[in-house]
């Protein structure tokens, strides 16, 4: 019914206007061609975002998983690599807005939606801190948006802020996804390890 993957980085979940070839979509749909099986999106990363993407295998699975994913997704953690030393633990909530260039940013009102993030630091340097971060909600850009509000933005994120690049990628991986499967109530867990080039940067 569904198929996970580890995603690498520097691609595109699915097509958009400047790419519509080169798509882990497009390369999921290919390795599914021998079962004879289609392939449905479930939930997204970001194009510089790497690993753990779950998809369907056909458009019943995927609506059961889509109509509760918040419900049913019970762990969803992510590794991360942000400018300067935070603090050891903390927690985010803010309501997150999209402007006209469809940057997502954090509203001073509750005319948004409700995100929440919580972190807590691995490991840290005189530059970087390495985090491990759930999200309880699964908001566009959230992570991002959220480091960059606290003034410790994701490295190599020039959307929101960060000056550095050492990696020459996002240093943002899903690293853990911990789901109810909806037809059997069975909790699955899937894991991707840590690059090892943000433990070394973090050294």
């Amino acid at each position: 019914d569904i198929i996970v993957i580890d995603k690498p980085t520097k691609i595109l979940t699915i097509s958009n206007s400047k790419e519509k070839n080169k798509t882990l979509y497009r390369e999921v749909s290919n390795y599914l061609k021998k079962e004879n099986k289609k392939v449905f999106v479930i939930h997204r990363l970001d194009y510089d975002t790497s690993g753990v993407i779950m998809f369907a295998k056909n458009q019943k699975v995927q609506k059961l998983y889509q109509d509760n994913w918040n419900n049913l997704a019970k762990t969803r953690e992510y590794i991360a690599v942000v400018e300067g030393r935070t603090n050891s633990k903390g927690h985010i909530e803010s309501y997150l807005k999209m402007s006209k260039s469809l940057q997502v940013y954090s509203s001073k009102n509750k005319d948004g939606l409700l995100a929440i993030t919580d972190y807590e630091r691995i490991t840290y340097n005189d530059k970087y801190s390495l985090l491990r971060i759930l999200i309880s909600t699964g908001r566009r850009n959230q992570i991002r948006c959220h480091m960059s509000d606290i003034g410790h933005p994701i490295l190599g994120d020039t959307r929101y802020k960060s000056k550095t690049t050492p990696l020459n990628r996002l240093t943002l991986h899903a690293s853990l996804l911990e789901i109810t499967n909806p037809l059997n109530n069975k909790v699955m867990t899937f894991k991707s390890n840590i690059p090892k080039e943000f433990y070394e940067i973090t050294k």
